[in-house]
């Protein structure tokens, strides 16, 4: 992938703060961070989403999110932490190479996941048992 910016991060042809590398994944301070500590993990190995990505891989990124959310937090002295893939466009992804986001979050920091006005409406039973049984049977 000659125009990813993460593969030119994982060959060092792109300027990076690493903050974490082993043989499957790097993890580097984001360029447009949300807050201060903002982190991404990636994986070595190209994946678009993570759809494409092999279940050995993405364990071990799992593993690397959750021991630098720890460090992260003490690093800021934040008192949580947002995880976060985007899996394809509409999701908000924008650089299509997997990657987890680690923020820092502080009280009053003005960032958030916010849901649309439908959200406080809720859905009968009956719908969420049909998209239930539609997952489980896909």
């Amino acid at each position: 992938m000659n125009d990813c910016i993460f593969c030119k991060i994982i060959n060092r042809e792109a300027p990076s703060s690493i903050v974490y590398e082993d043989d499957i994944a790097v993890a580097f301070m984001d360029i447009q961070p949300v807050n201060k500590g903002h982190t991404l993990v990636i994986p070595k190995k190209h994946f678009v989403t993570m759809d494409d990505c092999d279940e050995e891989t993405a364990k071990h990124l799992i593993s690397v999110v959750k021991k630098l959310n720890v460090q992260v937090a003490k690093a800021t002295g934040a008192k949580g932490i947002f995880n976060a893939v985007m899996n394809g466009e509409e999701a908000g992804q924008e650089v299509f190479h997997l990657h987890f986001h680690i923020i820092p979050r502080f009280h009053g920091d003005g960032f958030g996941f916010y849901f649309p006005k439908e959200y406080k409406n809720l859905p009968e039973r009956s719908s969420l048992d049909e998209m239930a049984e539609k997952i489980r049977k896909s």
